[in-house]
């Protein structure tokens, strides 16, 4: 267990999640692209299928937890974990990752409150900012609008998909972050219920601001390859550890 002083308040790991709201959209994107976006991180995507890596966009209502209540959007993408080899080939086929471990890189993740903003940083090395995160949860159609020094980076809407059986604890691919030089690996564990998911189902606008200009030169907006809604999510985060 880890102590860590925030803004005067002491939190300890592994940090809790009671009740949180999540809905995701993952693409399929140009693995080139993916590669020049998280080149400060020194790791390298995973390629799902030849020259394609897996971008996903995912918006959080945290009701519940040890970091207060907070919104929360984020853009992770499917990389090969450090010290994985050299990548397979460009022709090696669907799903190369197989028996690599892959993880899920997260590279930007604004917040809409300061002290999960300075925790994150300082406990995981999330690369967490302020920005303006506009929650619309209350019907089956899920939106965010997320707005940063006053542009637009992403409007990004949720169709309702299908409910899928799924239960107890589950532990998802490891997280891993890069900030102020240092890269860091995350294990955590998740609950799900009230899970629904379907193939497709999002919209997608792209705002003026320079991250909105990244999103779009990896292809979006596009169909994407899949979407889920979780109605109530609950999460245990542990330690970060340096690589």
């Amino acid at each position: 267990m880890g102590r860590h002083l925030i803004q005067g308040c002491e939190i300890a790991t592994p940090v809790r999640i009671r009740e949180a709201r999540v809905c995701g959209a993952s693409y399929l994107v140009r693995a080139d692209a993916a590669r020049a976006v998280i080149a400060y991180s020194r790791l390298d995507v995973a390629e799902v299928l030849p020259g394609k890596a897996l971008c996903t966009l995912a918006f959080a209502d945290y009701v519940d937890g040890d970091l207060g209540a907070y919104r929360e959007f984020g853009v992770a993408f499917l990389v090969r974990p450090p010290g994985a080899g050299p990548s397979p080939s460009r022709g090696a086929g669907p799903l190369e990752l197989r028996g690599v471990g892959a993880g899920a890189f997260v590279h930007w993740l604004p917040v809409d409150e300061g002290f999960t903003m300075e925790a994150g940083r300082a406990i995981w090395g999330f690369p967490k900012e302020l920005a303006e995160i506009d929650l619309r949860l209350s019907s089956p159609y899920k939106r965010c609008v997320v707005r940063k020094d006053g542009r637009m980076v992403v409007d990004l809407l949720i169709k309702p998909g299908l409910p899928v059986p799924v239960g107890g604890t589950m532990a998802p691919v490891d997280a891993y972050t890069h900030l102020e030089g240092v890269t860091r690996r995350t294990s955590w564990s998740m609950s799900p219920r009230g899970v629904r998911a379907r193939p497709g189902g999002a919209l997608i606008r792209l705002g003026n601001h320079p991250v909105a200009k990244e999103l779009s030169e990896l292809g979006l907006p596009r169909r994407a390859l899949a979407t889920s809604t979780v109605a109530r999510l609950s999460m245990t985060l542990g330690e970060a550890r340096e690589l």
